[in-house]
């Protein structure tokens, strides 16, 4: 099995990569696919109108996370990667009054966002909770080309087709075969102990099948460079959040606060803790905001990762910018199998293959550049997501910021606790990391849908009754 650091670590924009830079690569997807022409259609017809249906999560959610924004954007021929997330808006509303979209490369097409862009709450689709429906017509109206595509987590989308053989042969490796092709946290011990390579190692001996080493640090510096930029930015902002909680930013004025007792050198006990919630934070209220961010494996659990490697730049004399690179490599591997053998979607299986994820893919990589062992690297990872097993996803409006952004701050905290006190012991454990991820899994199956993203339940509503 092959998934790229590059394919967990997505650089792109807020407020959810399932919910906005999901539908934003569809919308990219089907007009490609509108361009090729590689589609049967009636002699000389054209395409003349477009449109589009938001379904199951993504219908419940899609306001509050943009959803319906990202598909008028991505339809526009914009991309998570190459958007400006301070144009954005204006793009947005030239469409709405001029009911007609001109992505590049394409002729201008009739597309009224309020009549050709449909929440669907009634119709889920089959192949996942996160489901849409693109349609192209021509001029009188007749239906040319109609797509499915699934948003599945993580900023990944895949067509209806996609998704079946996914489901029936599983997920395929793409390009040539790799050294250390580890499905399972037993197979990547295994490999380790028998090639004397850590973790790190390993996934860098991967994807330098697929890339030079130099390609590759330069995009895992490239990495780390947005995450810091996020927190950088998200320090620096205040003021209210968009969607109508009217919740605050607070990580700037929290800084503050410990910049000033970090000056006056008063004693504080829980003064590591205090800098992780912030950075955790700080990235999830850029996020909530639409501003730039990394998928680390989602948006939504976007701070947990970068959180805890700014606490292992703040914190630890030792660290460089080699040790950031381990740092990445490790997570990506450990949130590869995660995405493997269970899910990183909260409309899937709950905040639990989110925040949890997370939390287990920061806590195998701080372990790793602390010294540990790849046995003690797994052994980190499954302390922090066995302790984030059942959590649910309830975001409060529909927004990725109540409970979101103090749950990545705990999930950073969890993570640097699990990795300390996995290095502090042999490897040996009483559950396995595999273990931990199935009945992740298995959780998220039997899960009740009002508490998969779908805003019916949790927190949810029960803020809103009181």
């Amino acid at each position: 099995m092959f998934l790229s650091v590059f394919d967990l670590f997505k650089i792109g924009i807020g407020p959810s990569s399932s919910h906005t830079m999901g539908p934003m690569t569809a919308a990219a997807r089907f007009l490609d696919e509108i361009l090729s022409g590689d589609w049967p259609r009636p002699a000389g017809s054209k395409v003349s109108r477009l449109g589009a249906s938001l379904h199951g999560s993504l219908a419940y959610t899609g306001i509050g996370h943009g959803s319906d924004r990202a598909v008028v954007l991505g339809l526009a021929g914009q991309t998570p990667v190459t958007v400006d997330p301070d144009t954005a808006d204006v793009i947005v509303e030239r469409i709405g009054a001029e009911k007609c979209i001109s992505p590049p490369g394409h002729p201008t097409y009739r597309f009224d966002p309020a009549v050709d862009l449909v929440l669907d709450k009634k119709t889920p689709l089959a192949g996942h909770a996160n489901g849409m429906t693109f349609y192209a017509y021509d001029a009188v109206g007749e239906l040319l080309l109609r797509r499915i595509y699934y948003s599945i987590g993580g900023g990944f989308v895949v067509s209806d087709e996609e998704l079946q053989r996914m489901k029936t042969r599983g997920p395929q490796a793409p390009g040539r075969p790799v050294p250390y092709p580890f499905r399972s946290a037993a197979e990547m011990l295994a490999m380790a102990a028998k090639s004397g390579r850590s973790i790190a190692a390993m996934k860098r001996a991967n994807e330098e099948v697929h890339m030079s080493r130099a390609e590759l640090d330069a995009g895992l510096d490239a990495v780390w460079a947005a995450m810091k930029g996020c927190i950088d930015r998200g320090l620096s902002q205040e003021g209210i959040m968009p969607g109508g909680l009217k919740v605050r930013r607070r990580a700037r004025q929290l800084h503050d606060k410990l910049q000033e007792d970090w000056r006056s050198n008063r004693p504080n006990p829980l003064l590591a803790n205090d800098w992780l919630s912030i950075y955790a934070m700080a990235v999830n209220e850029e996020n909530a905001a639409g501003g730039r961010v990394v998928t680390a494996p989602t948006n939504g659990a976007a701070g947990v990762v970068p959180a805890v490697m700014r606490y292992w730049l703040h914190f630890h004399v030792e660290a460089d910018q080699g040790s950031i690179r381990d740092f990445l490599l490790t997570a990506a591997a450990v949130g590869g199998i995660i995405k493997h053998n269970a899910s990183i979607s909260g409309a899937e299986v709950g905040c639990q293959g989110e925040v949890g994820s997370a939390s287990a893919m920061a806590a195998a990589g701080l372990c790793a550049v602390m010294g540990g062992t790849p046995e003690q690297v797994e052994n980190a990872a499954e302390i922090a997501l066995e302790h984030h097993l059942g959590m649910t996803c309830d975001p409060v409006g529909g927004l990725v910021q109540v409970p979101c952004i103090e749950r990545n701050a705990l999930g950073a905290v969890k993570a640097v606790t699990a990795a300390s006190l996995a290095i502090k012991g042999d490897g040996k454990h009483f559950v396995p990391l595999d273990a931990a991820i199935e009945t992740m899994r298995q959780t998220g199956m039997d899960m009740s849908e009002k508490y998969k993203e779908t805003s019916l339940g949790g927190l949810a509503v029960n803020v809103v009754e009181c």
